[in-house]
């Protein structure tokens, strides 16, 4: 019994629970492309959704044509822990992925906002959700209210880059920079006459 407690507890851990029953990509991952962290084949796995629009999600292939895109998931019909073998493709290279919202006949993609109709992010992408999985949570509504709850699903053998460091606001580089000058002045010693 204690295994299985102690096995809780690092899920929790890896991946806490949102206010819904599914897992949602974590704040401040809007706009992470998909890469490809390995040769193996990437597995996808539709991890839940609140949505009351009916949503299917694509695998965006490289002719660009809507048509060619492959069918993955439907948000209504698809069952939660239903996954899919994609195959394999070169390492390090983005895998886009569309949300079509079948009652709006909008689509919106993960990665750039500006690849959206509204110019948002409407999906975030979280690496290392799990050990060697992401874990991607789509927005269906045309501005908003983004809270990525209307489809979440994961893939192994993915990756996200890091996010880039927050750069610093004005009056933090003020103050760093007068505690900079204030060590310099008191290292200077004094002359001698």
């Amino acid at each position: 019994m204690k295994t299985v407690r102690q096995f809780l507890a690092a899920i929790a851990l890896i991946a806490p629970l949102s206010a819904f029953a599914f897992p949602i990509a974590a704040a401040g991952t809007e706009g992470n492309p998909v890469l490809v962290g390995s040769v193996a084949n990437i597995i996808a796995r539709y991890e839940g959704n609140s949505a009351s629009y009916s949503n299917d999600l694509y695998l965006v292939t490289d002719d660009g044509i809507v048509g060619n895109d492959i069918f993955l998931f439907n948000n209504h019909s698809s069952a939660v822990g239903a996954t899919m073998d994609l195959g394999s493709f070169a390492v390090g290279s983005e895998l886009v992925f569309r949300l079509h919202v079948n009652n709006t006949n909008t689509d919106y993609f993960t990665g750039p906002a500006g690849r959206n109709p509204d110019g948002s992010f409407h999906a975030r992408v979280q690496g290392a959700w799990l050990p060697n999985t992401t874990l991607v949570s789509f927005e269906d509504l045309y501005n908003g209210p983004f809270d990525f709850n209307d489809l979440s699903f994961s893939f192994t053998n993915t990756t996200t880059p890091d996010v880039p460091a927050s750069v610093p606001e004005p009056a933090s580089m003020l103050l760093l920079g007068l505690g900079l000058a204030g060590i310099a002045a008191s290292r200077r010693k004094p002359r001698k006459s």
